[in-house]
């Protein structure tokens, strides 16, 4: 990134003054000018390029804001590349929304534009879930599309997810590709505003159908859920698209005591009844799993605004609601689609799992155990996008996850999709009950089976230009100065995705990591503990992801093997003096 000097900033500023920019924005800019150095500098001092999930910031004027010239230099980029590769006859792309504010505006300026450069565009008449996006691209055989969210972040985020042709998420070479055709576009006036109605067609109910079809051939055990099809299951969709798919997707399933918050049924970008619409936070279950307590429900469950993530509340040994943290709602999944296929005898030997590099390793432990072929992904779920498509009419996709609320359950969509994700968790949660267990019992089992691994993640936040040259600085001291020893166990080998070089710190001896490049760091100690350091893609921050694990001897030793374990992660961070 090149630094822009205060007087470059003003001059680039001033170029948003001009008559091809909407009052408002022109407005914004004038203020920012007099009266907000700060401000100015941050919506200005770089261009909101695609990151690990695409285009995303703070709604506004600016080059480094969400808006309608921003997004309109991203799709006219994108119409461009897609007519260099696929000529510019016959081409259709998909579009979806979340439930944000300006997301149905942004929607549609981004069909105007592609409408404009001569494509079909297939946009849904209402807000829908991220994963039926990735399902509309594959059924209509688009060339590409685009989902209008910022999934979990703040109410004053909006974001814009790239898709190619099989629905995932645009990867390497596609996505710098397409930052190239973006940055070739120096002027607002090269983007093409002006929409042709008559290339816009609207998609609603029966792409719906044909998605909740294809969710259904998720079910494993449908006599189970016949049988306790009255669990009670709390639903909330946090103000967000899974209203329109995860309670219609739970009673195909054939469950009949779906209970609904009715304040968190009502579609808001400013999300009133929450901190944050974000379903790994306890806080965003809150009201949720009131209801349960009030209505005798065993199970609770919500997702995020575009319903591509899903939260999992569950009662423990003492009949409290515990909040599932990703890895564990990972693992659960994984276990029972994995024992269900081996129980019904449905596999056919070809079948295989994904994980991220900072999801649980239990996961990979449960695919040893049941003999079944696992990969290790980068962060996002365009690379399991990648690897499915890699893979297609080889090797079958049958789940995967990963640590941040993310699963997918089949090959139909190539992105997150909570909504069969909710489905089969409540199918798990059945035929626990069958067994006379709770999911919470379920995940003992498994730890008890397959070994005790504890997680734990700290963001560290830094905002604006200073923020992300502080991150930068942090990873370049762990990059050069990587430590011998963390809480008193040593460094037995280090993972540089960026060099892309596996070093085993004892003998010397270095491999290729065969993945793409990317700005990641982990630690493997002595004691089998595992620490992976990464800046976010999307957000201002950056993660340290913690991973522990030991051997559990029976449930009922499970509590003071959890505070063994918490304590050797508290002493790693203490140790690398993050808190």
């Amino acid at each position: 990134m090149s630094m822009l000097t205060i007087d470059q900033i003003r001059k680039k500023a001033q170029s948003w003054l001009s008559k091809e920019f909407n009052e408002v924005t022109r407005k914004e800019v004038q203020e920012m000018l007099a009266n907000d150095e700060k401000k100015l500098i941050d919506a200005f001092y770089q261009d909101l390029e695609f990151g690990t999930g695409g285009l995303r910031g703070i709604m506004g004027a600016g080059t480094n804001r969400m808006n309608i010239y921003t997004l309109g230099m991203a799709t006219q980029g994108l119409s461009n590349y897609i007519i260099k590769q696929c000529g510019n006859k016959g081409i259709s792309v998909a579009i979806a929304y979340d439930c944000r504010n300006n997301s149905r505006y942004f929607a549609e300026t981004t069909a105007n534009i592609f409408s404009a450069n001569g494509f079909v565009v297939y946009l849904f008449e209402s807000l829908r879930p991220t994963p039926e996006l990735s399902f509309a691209i594959r059924h209509y055989k688009c060339q590409s599309g685009v989902v209008i969210t910022a999934s979990h972040n703040p109410p004053e985020y909006n974001g814009y997810k790239a898709y190619w042709n099989d629905g995932g998420q645009v990867v390497a070479p596609h996505d710098e590709a397409i930052i190239e055709e973006v940055r070739k576009i120096t002027s607002v006036n090269d983007i093409k505003f002006d929409g042709k109605k008559e290339n816009i067609k609207i998609i609603g109910k029966e792409t719906d159908d044909l998605f909740l079809t294809e969710v259904l051939k998720m079910r494993i055990n449908p006599e189970v859920i016949e049988k306790f099809s009255d669990i009670g299951i709390v639903y909330t969709p946090i103000h967000g698209t899974g209203i329109k798919m995860v309670p219609p997707a739970l009673k195909m399933f054939g469950f009949k005591n779906i209970i609904s918050v009715p304040e968190q049924d009502i579609s808001d970008g400013n999300f009133p009844t929450v901190k944050s619409p974000n379903p790994e936070e306890p806080d965003a279950l809150k009201m949720a799993v009131k209801k349960a307590v009030e209505t005798g429900a065993e199970l609770v469950m919500a997702t995020d605004p575009d319903a591509d993530r899903l939260g999992v509340s569950v009662k423990n040994q003492k009949g409290e609601f515990i909040l599932l943290n990703g890895n564990q709602t990972g693992v659960l999944l994984v276990y029972y689609i994995l024992s269900q296929f081996k129980e019904r005898k449905k596999y056919k030997g070809n079948e295989y799992i994904i994980k991220t590099i900072v999801t649980t390793d239990l996961i990979e432990r449960i695919a040893e155990g049941y003999k079944v072929e696992y990969f290790n992904v980068l962060t996002g779920f365009k690379f399991f996008a990648e690897l499915i498509r890699k893979n297609e009419g080889i090797k079958k996709y049958i789940g995967g996850g990963e640590e941040s609320y993310g699963f997918l359950p089949g090959d139909y969509v190539r992105d997150k999709d909570a909504v069969a994700s909710c489905a089969l968790i409540a199918e798990a949660a059945a035929w626990s009950k069958s067994k006379g267990k709770s999911l919470y019992d379920l995940l003992l089992d498994v730890y008890v089976e397959f070994g005790f691994y504890k997680e734990r993640l700290i963001n560290i936040v830094r905002k604006g230009k200073e923020g992300a040259d502080e991150i930068k600085a942090m990873m370049t001291v762990y990059r050069n100065n990587p430590p011998l020893k963390i809480n008193n166990s040593k460094v037995i080998k280090i993972n540089d995705y960026e060099t892309q070089v596996s070093h085993n710190v004892l003998t010397g001896a270095k491999a290729k990591i065969d993945l793409t490049k990317s700005d990641v760091l982990q630690f493997f100690l002595e004691d089998g503990s595992k620490i992976s350091v990464r800046p976010s893609g999307t957000e201002p921050k950056i993660k340290f992801y913690f991973s522990v694990n030991t051997k559990l001897v029976s449930a009922s030793k499970f509590e003071e093997t959890e505070i063994v374990l918490d304590k050797r992660i508290a002493d790693i961070i203490k140790d690398l003096k993050l808190q």
